[in-house]
């Protein structure tokens, strides 16, 4: 990062801790408060309180229980607000079209009603009672909300089919080889109309706190800020974006995008193609082409990685905790998939029942701690509430990435080998001086200038001050 870069986030840095930074206990603020910011910020997409720290976490309802349904998912609650987590983002809730359908059960992503509730989880009611429920353990709820395309026998296929896309002799046509979806034709203002009026609905009816969008990027910029406005006008929403290249929509309408590069950097790594010196590069260029207080949700697995690509064990190997720890502490928000913290060892099937495997949880207490790792220190905290990262060179900078991460008083230092063998280096930062406590050891230790470390292979060290 270039000093003029690196002289105004500090500046921004300094401003927000005198405005905003209240201590490492998570609060969350009214809406009345919310509305009043929200009212007052003069540009940009408004960043709500309760996001500064939060961890998010991808509810695969059909895969989650052996009954797949909201009422069975509601018994995980308890546990997943103890181990951490801020937001629920459930995977699409409305019914599956038939027609056309891929497998036995369908592709959540093929929408049949935007405005009615799959029967197989359950009820509106159940729903909303499951909402109702996140809201008072101190949860934030959002929805996957698919605004490209529609299953081939929603009903807005038989009442305006002039709402959709066609071809040359006058078919409606499928995105790509997305065969159970027919793609809408955002020149029609009527029918975005009709999109903003069911986004609108989940809001004002089941009282969500935003949308995950499926493949944002293929749907019009201009939309997405008319929609965020509307929404706004019946409560402050956050909003995630499935895409990385069109930064515009970051700009007006979107609070956060996906690290889809950051991911396959992590991939590549794990596979022998990449190395730790292709890190900073990636959040270098964050730094220019991102808004101010946007950022990228950080994550070693989700719904399609999982599906499609394989487990974080097919793809990290023994490096799996040694990347989360990573996705934990970089700037952006971390993601928990469902049946991650179980240790899953299975691609589970995507158009098909296939149960998550709940007997051993093996890694809740690693998740829990990695979430009250990011809660307490703010150096780590989301967008500009958190700090940015200087990487410290070492001996084996292939091997090893170590940076820490300073707002006010607190530092974060985290040291990750990203090889399979053992590496013995000096961090050359002469600063590095005083007492830390060891995160994970949880244990004091004095560190002096320029310290040198011993790493296990795939071996993480973070230390707090």
């Amino acid at each position: 990062m270039n000093k003029i870069i690196r002289n105004a986030w500090f500046l921004a840095l300094f401003a927000i801790a005198l405005y905003s930074c209240t201590g490492s206990v998570k609060q969350d603020t009214g809406t009345q408060q919310e509305s009043t910011a929200l009212e007052n910020s003069e540009q940009g997409v408004f960043h709500p309180e309760w996001s500064k720290n939060a961890t998010i976490y991808e509810v695969n309802v059909r895969q989650y229980t052996k009954e797949g349904t909201f009422k069975a998912f509601a018994e995980h609650l308890t546990r997943l607000r103890q181990m951490g987590v801020d937001i629920l983002w459930f995977m699409p809730i409305h019914p599956i079209s038939e027609k056309n359908r891929k497998g036995t059960l369908g592709s959540y992503y093929a929408v049949q009603d935007y405005k009615a509730v799959n029967p197989e989880f359950g009820t509106l009611e159940d729903f909303k009672s499951v909402v109702d429920q996140a809201h008072d353990m101190g949860f934030k709820v959002l929805i996957d909300w698919v605004a490209n395309h529609t299953g081939w026998d929603n009903q807005w296929i038989k009442d305006h089919p002039e709402w959709y896309k066609k071809d040359s002799t006058g078919n409606m046509i499928a995105p790509f080889d997305w065969t159970d979806v027919a793609q809408l034709d955002y020149g029609n203002q009527e029918m975005r109309e009709a999109m903003i009026d069911a986004l609108s609905y989940w809001v004002s009816e089941a009282d969500i706190d935003g949308y995950r969008c499926d493949v944002a990027g293929m749907v019009p910029v201009d939309f997405w800020a008319n929609a965020r406005e509307q929404l706004n006008e019946i409560k402050p929403v956050f909003m995630l974006a499935e895409d990385e290249s069109e930064i515009a929509l970051l700009e007006e309408a979107f609070n956060m995008n996906y690290g889809w590069e950051f991911h396959h950097i992590m991939n590549g790594i794990a596979k022998g193609k990449k190395n730790a010196n292709d890190i900073m590069p990636y959040f270098d260029s964050v730094t220019i082409k991102y808004p101010e207080g946007a950022y990228a949700m950080q994550f070693i697995t989700n719904h399609d990685e999982n599906s499609w690509n394989g487990t974080v064990f097919e793809r990290l190997g023994d490096g799996v905790e040694t990347f989360a720890v990573l996705s934990f502490t970089v700037p952006g928000m971390p993601l928990i998939y469902s049946g991650q913290e179980a240790g899953m060892k299975k691609r589970l099937e995507f158009f098909e029942k296939d149960q998550i495997d709940w007997s051993n949880i093996q890694f809740g207490d690693f998740y829990q701690k990695l979430d009250q790792l990011k809660n307490d220190n703010k150096a780590l905290w989301n967008g500009s509430a958190g700090a940015w990262m200087d990487r410290i060179s070492t001996e084996a900078d292939e091997n090893v990435f170590a940076f820490k991460r300073t707002l006010d008083d607190n530092t974060v230092l985290v040291v990750l080998n990203l090889s399979g063998e053992a590496q013995t280096i000096t961090l050359q930062d002469e600063s590095i001086n005083g007492e830390f406590t060891n995160y994970f050891a949880n244990e004091i230790v004095e560190l002096n200038a320029n310290p040198s470390l011993n790493l296990k292979a795939w071996g993480y060290q973070v230390y707090i001050k």
